[in-house]
């Protein structure tokens, strides 16, 4: 089930299901909301956005309500999310999920939001995005990349080829919009060669590990997988946390695994990352790539959760096609 497409005029809802808009800047909000005006779309806020608790978040019971009122109101074209976090699976038990699947329509973020975009995906079919916040359109510079294929995603869904960037930046942009360094890069990693094509499943591993052993997993038979995490995840954890869900039912059918770029304090070395994929026998023979565009650096893809992605890797050359 695929959502009807943003548009100029659309309505975006943005909420705040973990951490509270509250902790965004009112500079960061001033960029972000000049470039939503410039797309064309008419923001609004759920209610409880602001709400701030001493782990910088707010109530179960008033996350829950934004989440079902941006889907419940006819008004609301797309939902965003305003930034992410660490508990947004404390909702999934006291969502409607009937609600979700009678209201389809865009819902984007990633990181902690991995939770939710892959439980919507399980319990409704709806195709949902991971992608930048409302929060990530607040940065001023180096910020072209994500925001065309936020728009390609988003405005004209259809089969596209992966371009792959050149440079990227990883740096706390919002504390300091000016002190930015871009970075170049070689590109992706091929550390498997081979062709697939499947439904795409994934976002943050350690994320999406907190929905194993529940109904809230989307299925992984016939999938390919794409992963990304943070600086919290070294290379160790990375390691246990790949190895835990390739022991999950279903793993014997995935097609393929794409995995984003690293963040620079993680240290994740294409050397540590092959012997880490070399020493997981459920992944032999399947193709996998590293070193993409998603994850907590910049630029980052739009990626629908649900949709379909081709894979052609040699080490020669990387195709990649997502729709």
């Amino acid at each position: 089930m695929k959502p009807k497409p943003l548009a100029h005029g659309s309505h975006v809802r943005v909420i705040a299901p973990s951490r509270s808009l509250a902790i965004i800047s009112e500079g960061t909000r001033t960029i972000a909301n000049r470039r939503f005006a410039e797309m064309g779309l008419t923001l609004s806020f759920g209610a409880h956005v602001e709400e701030s608790d001493e782990f910088g978040s707010t109530t179960i019971d008033h996350r829950v309500s934004d989440l079902h009122a941006a889907f419940a109101d006819p008004t609301v074209d797309g939902i965003l999310t305003a930034i992410g976090g660490y508990n947004c699976n404390q909702m999934l038990p006291f969502i409607d999920w009937d609600l979700i699947a009678a209201n389809p329509k865009v819902f984007c973020g990633y990181s902690d939001i991995t939770a939710l975009s892959c439980a919507m995906y399980a319990h409704t079919g709806l195709v949902t995005y991971s992608g930048p916040h409302y929060s990530t359109f607040g940065m001023e510079r180096h910020f072209e990349g994500t925001q065309q294929r936020f728009v390609d995603a988003l405005f004209n869904p259809a089969r596209r080829q992966v371009d792959h960037s050149a440079r990227w930046t990883d740096d706390a942009w919002y504390l300091d919009q000016d002190d930015r360094t871009e970075r170049s890069t070689d590109g992706p990693w091929v550390l498997t060669s081979g062709e697939a094509s499947g439904q795409l499943i994934g976002g943050n591993l350690s994320t999406l590990s907190l929905l194993q052993g529940t109904e809230h997993m989307p299925g992984l038979d016939g999938s390919v997988l794409f992963l990304e995490d943070d600086y919290l995840s070294f290379p160790e954890n990375f390691d246990r946390q790949l190895t835990s869900l390739s022991h999950q039912p279903g793993f014997e059918g995935v097609r393929g695994v794409l995995i984003g770029r690293f963040q620079a304090s993680v240290d994740m070395t294409r050397s540590k990352l092959q012997h880490i994929i070399d020493s997981n026998r459920r992944l032999d023979g399947l193709p996998i790539v590293a070193n993409l565009d998603f994850g907590h650096t910049d630029p980052i893809l739009t990626i629908p959760v649900g949709g379909q992605a081709w894979l052609d890797a040699s080490p020669e050359l990387c195709m990649l096609e997502i729709e």
